[in-house]
């Protein structure tokens, strides 16, 4: 499969993962894509090996893409002192990459409170990192379970963006608990969140948060 072909591919399945007023999108990471940085983000981004500033460009290229499309100007996406992507006045979204592709997902928070993505090849988790990030809370029946562990791990890491910057909490693997089939996750602290994923021609999973408020945990 050639780049073109692999965008479209995973194009086309992500189109699938997002509710009304979510703006999704793709890019393979390609050499040079460090250069497509500009200058106030590349500014804020650690000195980092080559592939890594290749990552972030790809991906921050690709959200200032889909803000232009939602009728904002050029702007850049800063970085705040916990690592997370600075967005706009009125805006929240999520940046992912793996080793090949980058991910966005951006929204109006007049409409979503807070998301997060993920990105993941398609291959099973390691089992020492699944022990890791497999709690009895969470519910995998009904999955590939070939994909199931790294689908939950990145399911996680999705649920995890979208809840930081609400509650300003570091959560642990064993904050969070999730049903993959069932399409939802809870966070120890009472939130909600939305999950919808693909598994071809790579894992992304969206999170995205309710607009309810919290429950007391018990």
């Amino acid at each position: 499969m050639n780049d073109s072909a692999a965008e479209t591919a995973l194009r086309a399945q992500m189109s699938r993962l997002a509710p009304p007023g979510v703006r999704l999108g793709c890019r393979l990471i390609r050499h040079g894509d460090e250069a497509l940085l500009l200058l106030e983000e590349a500014a804020v981004l650690p000195a980092r090996r080559p592939s890594a500033r290749r990552a972030s460009g790809a991906a921050r290229a690709l959200a200032r893409g889909l803000l232009a499309a939602d009728g904002t100007g050029a702007v850049g996406i800063g970085r705040s002192p916990a690592g997370a992507p600075l967005w706009p006045d009125g805006f929240t979204g999520s940046l992912a990459h793996d080793d090949e592709m980058a991910v966005a997902a951006i929204a109006r928070t007049a409409d979503i409170p807070s998301l997060g993505i993920d990105v993941e090849p398609t291959e099973p988790l390691p089992d020492e990192i699944a022990s890791l990030v497999v709690m009895p809370t969470d519910i995998l029946a009904g999955i590939d379970p070939r994909l199931a562990t790294r689908l939950l791990f990145s399911a996680k890491e999705a649920v995890y963006k979208a809840a930081y910057p609400l509650d300003g909490e570091v959560l642990g693997y064993e904050h969070i608990s999730v049903d993959l089939a069932g399409g939802e996750a809870h966070v120890a602290n009472g939130r909600r969140m939305r999950l919808s994923a693909c598994l071809f021609p790579r894992i992304v999973v969206l999170a995205v948060a309710t607009a309810e408020p919290l429950f007391s945990p018990s």
